[in-house]
């Protein structure tokens, strides 16, 4: 098969249909747009969520939540669970900047936080900077310590 043999499946292609060709066409004159009115007009229509003047819904109801990360006390942790730590050597010591270079995490952003699901196999060092309970007791639980 090659690229100038391909072909659209059967029926998926139609022609647009082309109004304003007369009134035996069916669709002459106004166009299907009926008589006068702002949707009858060039360029005519209203725009998205308008309701005629009245109070759009999206104005209505209430606004909720932090809209902007930009917020003073907006912080922006990544976690990791306990279980992708096992990727790593026996003993080895485990920072942000190993877990960046195992491509555990991309961007470290406000702190990484360890958190507890899962199972750890190995005994390691860990350096993070926030841990739940859970992680640690498993970390300690191998061995290993979170610091």
């Amino acid at each position: 098969m090659n690229l100038q043999d391909l072909k659209p499946a059967e029926g998926s292609k139609q022609s647009a249909f082309r109004v304003g060709r007369g009134h035996g066409s069916g669709n002459g004159k106004t166009s299907g747009r009926g008589h006068k009115g702002q949707k009858a007009r060039s360029g005519g229509g209203v725009r998205l969520g308008f309701e005629g003047g009245q109070m759009p819904l999206y104005r209505r109801l209430p606004k909720r939540g932090i809209k902007k990360k930009t917020h003073r006390n907006f912080v922006e942790i990544v976690s990791i669970n306990v279980e992708r730590l096992n990727q790593f050597e026996d003993g080895a010591v485990v920072t942000v900047d190993a877990l960046k270079a195992a491509g555990i995490i991309s961007n470290p952003k406000d702190g990484v936080k360890i958190l507890g699901n899962g199972e750890l196999k190995k005994k390691l060092t860990v350096k993070a900077d926030y841990y739940s309970a859970s992680a640690k007791e498993k970390i300690e639980a191998a061995g290993g310590t979170a610091e």
